[in-house]
Order: structure tokens, then sequence, then C-alpha cells
């Protein structure tokens, strides 16, 4: 088949429409189940006209994606990150009411971690908001056993080894103290490893007993209350945008606070944003 001259990725079309994630997408190509115009293609960098192309997806007609919507989810504690549980606990898309297409999280919060969760159909914002190129800074309020000195803290600022790799420096300030001794810690993180938060305060000596992310990529959940979903507005779009523009990459201009580094590419790469 020969590539119309202008167009757009096969797998990031399947992922705009919907069918799939871009992941999904991939194997789908690869596994020979998708036609181009009658046509099997097994590469997801095929270019395809949106407007011209017929996609099938298993025999079905991939319809043309629907314009983006964002969303912010206060997600509760106690409720999956996924779209199905096998054991038929709880998910996000369980507290979503009729949408006009359908939305997938940018990246994830741990079963027990509650608040700020992104759920777009635009995929490739979605995958640059979780990639660590970009740094996105994650706000948590953690309520940790007993307090943390300012030694302690600076360690957290400075980066302390996990078992999979030295954290990037962090922003952490003590906020209050409860009557048990206990006391509240807002941190501020740039990468997603899988339960960074809880993992590195045990390591200091002092384990996370409850867990909010309060804002993600500066979209806070300010005012709402749990389990509600609002749409972002067209302010906060551009702000995202912006954020993981060409313009705000290495080098670039961009919009980053100062004062606020880049986390150094790894060896590994890490799974999907989870805290």
């Amino acid at each position: 088949m020969t590539d119309p001259p202008s167009g757009e990725r096969l797998n990031r079309f399947i992922a705009r429409s919907g069918v799939a994630s871009r992941r999904e997408a991939d194997r789908l190509v690869q596994a020979g189940q998708v036609t181009v115009n009658g046509q099997v293609v097994r590469n997801p960098a095929t270019s395809v006209d949106p407007e011209r192309d017929h996609v099938k997806v298993r025999g079905r007609l991939v319809p043309r994606p629907h314009p983006p919507v964002y969303y912010l989810l206060y997600k509760p504690k106690g409720v999956l990150t996924t779209r199905k549980d096998p054991e038929g606990r709880l998910c996000v898309q369980d507290l979503l009411p009729p949408l006009p297409c359908r939305v997938e999280p940018v990246g994830r919060l741990d079963f027990n971690t509650e608040g700020a969760l992104l759920l777009t159909n635009d995929g490739e914002l979605a995958r640059r908001l979780a990639h660590p190129r970009w740094a996105v800074p994650r706000k948590y309020h953690a309520k940790v056993w007993r307090t943390p000195t300012e030694k302690t803290l600076d360690k957290i600022r400075a980066g302390i080894h996990l078992e999979d790799g030295r954290t990037v420096p962090a922003k952490c300030r003590l906020t209050g103290e409860t009557d048990k001794g206990n006391a509240w810690v807002e941190i501020t993180v740039a990468e997603g490893r899988n339960r960074l938060i809880r993992r590195l305060f045990t390591a200091l000596g002092h384990p996370v007993s409850k867990l909010t992310r309060v804002s993600f990529a500066g979209i806070s959940i300010r005012g709402m209350e749990r389990g509600q979903l609002r749409p972002l507005t067209g302010l906060e779009v551009q702000r995202l945008r912006r954020l993981v523009s060409d313009e705000g990459s290495p080098g670039g201009r961009g919009s980053r606070p100062a004062g606020w580094a880049r986390p150094k590419a790894r060896g590994r790469r890490h799974g999907p944003s989870r805290a």
C-alpha cells in the first residue's frame, strides 16, 4: 500500500478514535488485525488520512476521532485506575457519567491514594504528560508517621536511593502536626514511578497513612468533592499543552517554574504513573 503524502500515524489514529490505547493499537496492527482500504497493514507508523482512508480493526470500521475532551476526576480512595477489575472492585470508569466519547486516565493513582486524575481522549497529550522527559509536577499531601526533621526533608529534596534507582530531587515542606505526633507533608515530585511517595517515606522511616494528590501538572482538585468530575477550562488545557510543548523541552523556553530540574534519562523505563 502506498502511504498518502500527508496524514497521521495509524496507531495514533486508532487511539484517537477511542477504539484502543496507543499500545493496544500497536499490538493490533502488528498482529495483522488492522486493514487500511481493505489491505492488512502491520506497521503502526503507516500514515493514514482520517478523512479519506477506511481503517478497520477486526473487521469493524474505525470511526473518525471525536474532538479532544479533557476532564479532571477527584478519585476517591479504594477505586482502581482501570476500566474493569476481574475481582469486581470499583473502577474509575464506574464513577464516570455518560460522556461524548471514550476517555482514558493520564497515568494512574494507586488503589489507596485519592486525588487529581486527568482523563482525556487526546492520546498524544496524555503520552507526553506521562513521559519522564517532561518532568510534569505532581503535588501530594501525605500524612506520615511521626514528624520528619528538616534533615530528613533535605534528603528528599536531594534525592534518595530506592531499589529502582535514585529519586529525582523533590520539593517538600512540613505543613502540620497531629495530636498523636504524626505529621502532614506537602511534596511535589516530577516523576511517576510506581508507589513512589509511599516507598520514599517508608525508606526514611515515616510510612504514609494517607495520601492525596492535590494537583497534577498544575491542575488542582481545590473545591471539588471526592468522586466529582469536571471538564477542564480552556486556560487549563492551554497550560497543559505549553507544559509539554517542544518549546518546553530542554533548551527551549517553556513555562516550567524556575529552579525545577528535569530528571536525567535513566537506563530503564518506569511503568505508568502511580503513587
